[in-house]
């Protein structure tokens, strides 16, 4: 039975990026990238200038502020393991093809961060909320597609991202010897590490006290390790960099020459699931997220004076997120020297690397930094589950209603941890795959609005002002909450 769904959401992962993700979004983001005249590299000084503007209100979230947010949900796991997989799995070849994707996915993340801020809805009290679900109801007058897309976020960020979180911590157990010391449990017919066991169990624990109100303190102190990580993370990769430097050349010649390479393109014998193309567009999106549909539910609630400028914002996070920290993943496992083919996958294989440069310690702090961003992606992950949640519900559920699911969520947290790599990284490919499949065709439908109001922001800029929004000015008048 286990096998059996296993090769059904291979299958399905396989079809699903090979045929119909590929096309969709690399066609969407090229299109919104020559409608916006090379927008994501165009305005992207203008995306850096709108991060540090205030919003002179102290209530209100600022544009930097759900940059962080944004960043916090697609800055995670992914960054580090995924990227190593991508690499064990495809080849040098796919850190193009992730380069690619963020690039031409940049435009895609504009448009649908610049949709919710122009459909977003007010909040009782003062601030605003919205989405995705909640520009197809406004744009399209659909709510049962609103109403889909939420529920398939909900299995997507609750089940699927949540689960890669917990497995991809509990893996990086695996390169010390106090894994298998530990030893192996059998339950209901499966073979089981104690250590997975308890770090799945002291996870979603901690995970529970945060989301049940009593872990402020937790939240609070991880929030502010976690931008701490991110550099620390970068400065040791460009660390390892500088040691390697003769490397380098050959790196980043081997990478264009296999993401090119016939063979490396299509998978050889291994088939077109394991090619570099294939590796490069599923870690990519699964990093930075452009066209899925997340984003927005953090640009939605800032407070700006144009939408346009959330939109570049979130254009912005794409571009930390992949050419920065992806980036810094991908140059650690390739200039050190390590076989990344030789076995190694995820975690270890970024242990590895570092282990080469730092020793005893590379392998520690991968861990400590996978703690670090799995545990906030899981915390951010819910947030967005519960703004969905109480789409669905047409109204702001009761704590009592909203505990169950936070309840059922650190579940699944521990089940994620005791699955299998296959299983859990195709589970949340597929999951992945289905958000961006009711997102990419919305937002082209919709992207004539976002463009106008590209074309109304550009105007206000070149004129000297700082650009205000006003519904009318692109036809809107009286179609929005916010902007009459």
């Amino acid at each position: 039975m286990y096998d059996a769904f296993l090769n059904l959401i291979l299958a399905i992962s396989d079809a699903m990026y090979s045929y119909i993700l590929i096309v969709m979004l690399l066609g969407v983001g090229l299109y919104f990238t020559l409608r916006g005249k090379l927008l994501q590299l165009r305005m992207l000084p203008e995306s850096i200038r709108v991060v540090g503007e205030k919003t002179g209100d102290e209530n209100s979230v600022s544009a930097f502020e759900a940059l962080m947010v944004s960043t916090a949900s697609r800055v995670g796991t992914g960054n580090i393991v995924g990227v190593a997989n991508a690499i064990a799995v495809g080849g040098y070849g796919a850190v193009f093809w992730m380069w690619l994707i963020a690039i031409v996915g940049g435009a895609s993340a504009f448009v649908e961060s610049t949709l919710a801020q122009i459909y977003k809805k007010k909040d009782p009290k003062g601030g605003s909320y919205g989405g995705p679900s909640y520009y197809i109801e406004a744009a399209l007058h659909s709510r049962l597609l609103g109403v889909i897309f939420a529920v398939v976020l909900i299995a997507t960020y609750a089940g699927g991202f949540n689960m890669v979180a917990s497995f991809n911590l509990l893996d990086s157990f695996t390169s010390y010897a106090f894994y298998e010391q530990a030893g192996y449990v059998t339950l209901g017919g499966g073979r089981y590490s104690v250590v997975t066991l308890v770090g799945g169990a002291v996870l979603a624990l901690l995970v529970a006290v945060c989301v049940l109100g009593g872990g402020k303190r937790i939240v609070k102190v991880t929030g502010v390790l976690v931008p701490v990580m991110g550099v620390l993370y970068i400065l040791m990769a460009l660390v390892v960099m500088v040691l390697n430097l003769n490397m380098i050349p050959g790196v980043l010649a081997r990478i264009f020459h296999d993401a090119f390479d016939f063979q490396a393109i299509f998978g050889g014998a291994v088939g077109f699931g394991s090619s570099a193309i294939m590796q490069g567009i599923k870690r990519g999106l699964y990093s930075n997220e452009a066209g899925v549909g997340s984003a927005p539910n953090a640009a939605a609630a800032a407070s700006v004076s144009h939408p346009v400028k959330q939109g570049l914002v979130q254009m912005l996070s794409v571009f930390i997120d992949t050419i920065l920290v992806c980036t810094a993943t991908a140059m650690m496992c390739l200039s050190t020297g390590v076989d990344i083919k030789g076995g190694l996958n995820g975690a270890p294989l970024v242990q590895a690397s570092l282990a080469t440069t730092f020793g005893s310690v590379g392998p520690y702090f991968i861990t400590f930094a996978l703690l670090l961003f799995a545990f906030t992606t899981l915390l951010g992950n819910l947030f967005y589950c519960e703004g969905c949640l109480n789409y669905i519900a047409g109204r702001t559920l009761k704590n009592s209603a909203m505990n169950v699911f936070r309840l059922v969520a650190c579940v699944l947290v521990f089940v994620g941890g005791q699955l299998e790599f296959g299983l859990v990284w195709n589970l949340a490919d597929v999951l992945m795959g289905c958000m961006a499949i009711i997102n990419l065709p919305v937002i082209v439908i919709l992207g004539g609005t976002a463009m106008r109001a590209l074309k109304d922001y550009t105007q206000q800029r070149h004129e000297g002002k700082n650009p205000v929004f006003k519904a009318s000015s692109i036809g809107l008048k009286q179609k929005t909450d916010f902007w009459n």
